[in-house]
């Protein structure tokens, strides 16, 4: 078990339904590089090697993504460690985005 408080897994549809109400904001923790090789529409770039929690925005349903869902999980647990309530996180990751042919910026 990490030492994260709780995370939680979401799949494509969870993250397909959140952003098209708008419910949540989810930050990409891959490199600038990949992040601009293509994203999933909508997400913001916020790189694990450069991460700080204290600049993501309160108020948000922040959820983390990654290429296929280990530094979301890391992410998760540097914002635990800061303080921030963040637990959620695109298990699949990009991977699964882009295999399933959803559409990518």
């Amino acid at each position: 078990m990490s030492e994260a408080k709780h995370v939680i897994d979401l799949d494509r549809e969870a993250i397909k339904q959140g952003l098209s109400e708008g419910s949540l904001l989810l930050v990409d923790v891959r490199e600038p590089h990949e992040f601009a090789a293509g994203h999933i529409p909508g997400s913001v770039s916020h790189p694990l090697s450069a991460f700080d929690p204290s600049s993501l925005p309160e108020g948000k349903r922040i959820v983390f993504s990654c290429a296929a869902g280990v530094r979301s999980v890391r992410a998760i647990e540097f914002a635990q460690a800061a303080g921030r309530d963040i637990r959620e996180h695109y298990k699949g990751g990009f991977k699964d985005w882009a295999a399933a042919g959803e559409p990518v910026e």
